[in-house]
């Protein structure tokens, strides 16, 4: 599983015009699932963003995660982070997963960080949304699932 993760100020995702969620300050999480990812792979993730220590403390220092913020989580599924253009001009989406383990993995994430303590705001699976951010700093984190066990 691959997410980036922005720093926010706020953010919203709309479908067909209606905001399906919103957040104040915390993060938007765009989440794609490779194909064969597991319920670990979901888990490693949310822990790691609810853990993500990148807000200023008061002497202006990055120190602080998400709970000592009272920040919330927006998670947008997001297949395209799996994209492969090597071989022309058109993407190969052959490595993203099936819709429906995408979709289980996507919720099993989104239930992981809510047992991290964390407020999670969701997009709808599936659906072109439209989602609008105030990115704060600009702070950007890419954080993918297969990286965990590297030395660093």
């Amino acid at each position: 599983m691959r997410a980036v993760i922005q720093r926010v100020s706020s953010a919203s995702v709309t479908v067909d015009g209606a905001t399906v969620g919103q957040i104040g300050v915390g993060f938007l999480v765009l989440l794609g699932v490779k194909r064969f990812d597991t319920r670990d792979d979901a888990a490693y993730l949310a822990r790691k963003i609810a853990k993500l220590r990148v807000f200023n403390d008061p002497h202006g220092k990055i120190n602080l995660g998400l709970l000592e913020v009272d920040g919330a989580v927006l998670a947008v599924s997001q297949f395209t982070l799996y994209v492969d253009t090597r071989g022309g001009n058109r993407p190969s989406f052959i490595e993203a997963a099936a819709p429906d383990d995408g979709k289980r993995l996507y919720e099993q994430f989104c239930e992981l960080l809510r047992d991290e303590s964390i407020e999670v705001q969701q997009g709808i699976f599936q659906t072109d949304m439209k989602v609008a951010l105030v990115n704060d700093g600009p702070v950007t984190i890419i954080i993918d699932s297969s990286d965990r066990g590297r030395p660093k």
